[in-house]
């Protein structure tokens, strides 16, 4: 059974950090890319990093580039996400997804699997 739960969402003040787990059972070849994506209020799902689970490869979004790092641990079923210098823009629902085929663009729509999403609230 295909499975992703975060875990490590909270409240902190900007400039603090968080780190966020995903824990995930999904077959290998169903999971070439993962990532991590973001709701805010409001707002459309949006993606913040990715990470390719071959190559290591990484993406962030110009948002987040120098603050978010991404990484994943295949050994033990887990996604991370490292989150420093957080601002209040930060605060939104944080998803952990995978995508089977990891085709470009890699929006929201090209992910098969998600978590059921982690809350991330950065007060000023």
């Amino acid at each position: 059974q295909v499975q992703l739960m975060e875990s490590g969402g909270g409240s902190v003040q900007a400039g603090g950090s968080l780190t966020l787990s995903c824990a995930f059972s999904i077959p290998t070849s169903a999971r070439n890319c993962m990532g991590w994506f973001r709701q805010g209020p409001g707002k459309e799902r949006e993606r913040v990093a990715l990470i390719h689970s071959g190559f290591t490869g990484t993406y962030y979004d110009d948002s987040v580039k120098g603050r978010f790092s991404i990484s994943q641990d295949n050994a033990k079923k887990m996604l991370y996400l490292r989150m420093n210098s957080l601002k209040p823009e930060d605060t939104a629902m944080y998803y952990c997804a995978a995508s089977t085929w990891c085709r470009a663009p890699l929006l929201a729509a090209d992910f098969d699997y998600w978590g059921q999403g982690a809350q991330v609230t950065v007060s000023p």
